[in-house]
């Protein structure tokens, strides 16, 4: 990077105004990217179909990946910790990955019947995750918590719903501060996060007419906030008291580490939802548990529920899901990953306190979301005081330094990245920090 990046040497301005300087730089720097943007709009709203996608001023077109990096249309080459927000874990062209997609592609792609594809990657999540004994497959991690949410109702004959503030299981299961107008119509009892007191309360007053209580293990879009051990035994033993059914929605932390996030934490839900990177990178969902949950979906038994999707089993998703789990990311291979990821985290956390600036990375293991904030976070609520332009000098910055993550700060890390750039990740981070440490002090 160079000098001309941060060109605030003997000017007055303040932090919307260096915010605005670097939005002029990244549309100087990226002209194709810019005209990429305007055609789409053309038949596109807001030129894209992926809200979290876009940001401002417009955002970059990529023409090619390759490991751990990616070009744009302009030529700019980035390391990619965004990980395509955790369905990315494989990197870019991952050549296990890529034969295995290949085999199934010269052998046919729908075929509209059953395939040994389809039992191979059932096995490998029965075997990894603590909680499935049986399994479905979905096209979506969305798709996964919607079936979840319905066999909860349909076995308990109840309707409510508890989720958590800041919570997202998918477009139409979102519960942002503001609320979401597009969510699906379930009866749903909003309960705060990593919150003992104020959880206990929204069930000794909802408690016997609660179906189904949908947590996720890490919040992602709040935040990227750990649900505390002793918040989630809560959740699991008030689920058992009122005859609830417990789903954990790993569709993000089901890869931190070998048995999932609720291996690690040794707390069984009662079923299971994932996604993301378990199709191999390909589009993918799967929602599993107690086989005498499951098995109301077997066609041989009477009044058996009808669950469907024309590419539920789609031999390519298969495939490159049971190649990943087989031969990538192993057991074994997670736990080295997670470790290595924390550790990363932790040298990012090291250097709020190294500067004195309000700078944290929440997370666990490799998935984690950069905060302009001071104090613990515990949930969404906490981060109300966090400073929103400082967050987004430091995304274009970063992008600027040819490093691309998100533009809330969220990232997931790849496979494919390395100790070095991890290294130089820190090292533009420290340089950010550095320039533009008066700033972020006011």
């Amino acid at each position: 990077m160079s000098n001309e990046s941060y060109p605030l040497k003997g000017r007055n301005i303040d932090l919307q105004g260096a915010y605005a300087a670097a939005e002029e730089r990244f549309t100087s720097a990226n002209p194709k990217s810019l005209v990429q943007h305007t055609r789409a709009s053309e038949s596109l709203p807001g030129g894209n179909t992926r809200t979290g996608m876009h940001y401002e001023p417009f955002p970059l077109a990529m023409e090619r990946g390759e490991g751990a990096y990616m070009w744009d249309l302009d030529g700019h080459c980035y390391r990619d910790y965004a990980g395509d927000f955790s369905a990315g874990l494989y990197g870019h062209t991952n050549e296990t990955i890529h034969a295995a997609v290949r085999d199934v592609l010269a052998n046919g792609v729908t075929f509209g019947s059953a395939s040994a594809h389809e039992s191979r990657l059932a096995s490998l999540l029965c075997e990894r995750i603590p909680s499935i004994e049986r399994i479905r497959f979905t096209n979506s991690g969305t798709e996964a918590n919607i079936m979840a949410l319905v066999t909860a109702n349909a076995i308990t004959a109840r309707h409510k719903v508890m989720v958590f503030e800041g919570a997202y299981h998918g477009g139409t299961l979102s519960f942002p501060p503001d609320g979401s107008p597009i969510n699906v119509p379930f009866d749903f009892v909003m309960a705060p996060y990593n919150d003992i007191s104020g959880t206990n309360a929204v069930f000794d007053e909802h408690g016997g007419d609660v179906s189904a209580i949908l947590v996720e293990l890490v919040q992602g879009a709040g935040g990227c906030i750990p649900a505390t051990a002793e918040f989630v035994a809560l959740l699991r033993e008030r689920a058992t008291r009122h005859g609830a059914v417990l789903i954990f929605d790993e569709v993000m932390t089901s890869r931190l580490g070998p048995t999932g996030r609720q291996g690690a934490l040794d707390i069984i839900p009662d079923m299971t939802t994932l996604g993301k990177y378990v199709g191999g990178g390909m589009t993918a969902g799967a929602f599993g548990g107690r086989a005498d949950i499951m098995n109301c979906f077997d066609p041989r038994a009477k009044g058996h529920l009808v669950h469907n999707g024309t590419f539920n089993n789609n031999v390519i998703t298969l495939a490159a899901g049971t190649a990943g789990l087989e031969k990538v990311f192993t057991p074994e291979k997670a736990g080295e990953f997670n470790a290595s990821g924390e550790a990363f985290r932790q040298r990012l956390n090291a250097l709020g306190p190294k500067y004195r600036l309000p700078f944290q990375a929440t997370g666990h293991g490799t998935l984690m979301n950069i905060h302009f904030v001071d104090g613990k976070v515990h949930n969404i609520g906490d981060l109300a005081r966090r400073n929103l332009t400082a967050l987004d000098l430091y995304h274009l910055e970063m992008i600027a330094a040819g490093i691309y993550i998100t533009r809330r700060g969220y990232m997931a890390l790849s496979l494919a990245l390395t100790e070095g750039d991890h290294g130089t990740f820190i090292s533009e981070t420290e340089r950010f920090l550095t320039t533009y440490r008066e700033l972020l002090i006011g």
